[in-house]
């Protein structure tokens, strides 16, 4: 058997730290410099880069201040995903590990996240218990999503959207073309890999209050969010979105019929539609239960 390269070895052991900047001038420097402590610490080969997404305040002065960090800028604002994949692109390393730039996530849970990396494919961060300073009011969103989400891909996912993870590079590319370029990067990369039998896993880390004011809007995001699930839906398990539909479809249709049987000894027009519409619903499913399995 042939021996991986030394090249390829170290391509393993190293990590790349992708940290997307919009208008953090007041905490990315901090940031970058707890990252980096942390990792020079733990003796983890490590290259950091900071992508600003179109900063209109002065975070890429903050950036400069700090020393071997590569900077990249995008000259408008893109979308969190945007700068995600920009970073990815630039990394050399195949382990990439993803912090946001406000102060939200203890640089020491990564090293603790590269720690469990193991034979995984990505190692997500995951805000649970007390130490999770999650906002009041994004939590009946944020529960409803992960009820979607564990639907989707039949386990029980701890958090779908943490912005702290390290994953295999290749397996990031390999999904590109689905991630999108706004705040729903890290939702459609975690679907896409339980739902393609990629190996998870989750370590428990503190979630703190972040510095200076949030990106998120509630009701505009929440609605990105759950049109994204049901997309990704339909990329990776068409029949968890068809079957059930049919199966309503074709359970009204046997409930009308027989009363309209029963109580009027006919069957009606709205009987037969109910009929057709089911069974066309249930062939639809199948078919592109078909065509993803193939692709």
């Amino acid at each position: 058997m042939a021996q991986p390269s030394a090249e390829c070895e170290a391509a393993d052991e190293g990590v790349s730290v992708v940290i997307p900047v919009y208008n953090e001038e007041e905490a990315v420097l901090g940031v970058i410099r707890q990252v980096q402590r942390a990792l020079t610490e733990s003796g983890i080969p490590y290259e950091l880069i900071a992508v600003d997404d179109g900063s209109t305040d002065d975070s890429c002065g903050a950036i400069c201040q700090a020393e071997d960090v590569i900077l990249v800028r995008h000259p408008t604002n893109r979308g969190y995903g945007a700068a995600l994949k920009t970073g990815i692109r630039r990394a050399r390393f195949e382990r990439v590990a993803i912090i946001d730039a406000d102060g939200t996530y203890a640089p020491e849970s990564l090293v603790e996240l590269v720690a469990h990396w193991g034979d995984n494919d990505m190692v997500v961060g995951a805000r649970v218990g007390k130490d999770a300073a999650i906002p009041a009011l994004r939590r009946p969103a944020k529960w409803l999503l992960n009820q979607l989400a564990n639907y989707l891909v039949g386990v029980k996912i701890p958090d779908l959207n943490s912005g702290l993870r390290v994953f295999r590079r290749s397996v990031a590319l390999r999904f590109f073309n689905l991630l999108p370029s706004g705040f729903s990067f890290t939702t459609t990369i975690t679907l896409a890999m339980l739902s393609n039998d990629y190996l998870v896993a989750y370590v428990p880390i503190p979630y703190a209050a972040r510095i200076g004011s949030s990106k998120i809007r509630p009701i505009r995001d929440t609605v990105n969010f759950v049109g994204l699930i049901l997309r990704t839906f339909m990329y990776f398990a068409p029949l968890k979105v068809f079957a059930p539909v049919s199966l309503a479809f074709l359970l009204a249709a046997l409930v009308k019929t027989g009363i309209n049987v029963v109580a009027y000894q006919n069957v009606s027009t709205s009987d037969l539609l109910l009929w057709v519409t089911g069974i066309i619903l249930g062939m639809m499913g199948l078919l592109a239960d078909l065509i993803d399995k193939r692709s």
